[in-house]
């Protein structure tokens, strides 16, 4: 076969199987996201007023996604 025919459509890497996760968040998921959301917003609000330290802020966002488990959790700063 002729290099200049081929198409690539998927690249993975070698020995991975190709998995397609198709998933719909939960209500409960959906309501845990919105209550990890607003805690997030009040915390970065504390912190842009001087009201708490980066650090601070970094321990309460970690306790955050603990309580309220996020979706995408794993992927979060």
């Amino acid at each position: 076969m002729n290099d200049e025919n081929k198409t690539v459509t998927k690249i993975t890497e070698p020995g991975s199987s190709s998995v397609l996760m198709k998933s719909r968040m939960t209500e409960e998921q959906l309501r845990s996201d919105y209550q990890y959301c607003m805690a997030q917003k009040i915390i970065k609000e504390m912190l842009d007023r001087g009201l708490i330290s980066v650090d601070e802020f970094n321990k309460i966002s970690e306790r955050n996604r603990q309580t309220f488990s996020p979706y995408l959790a794993e992927i979060m700063p």
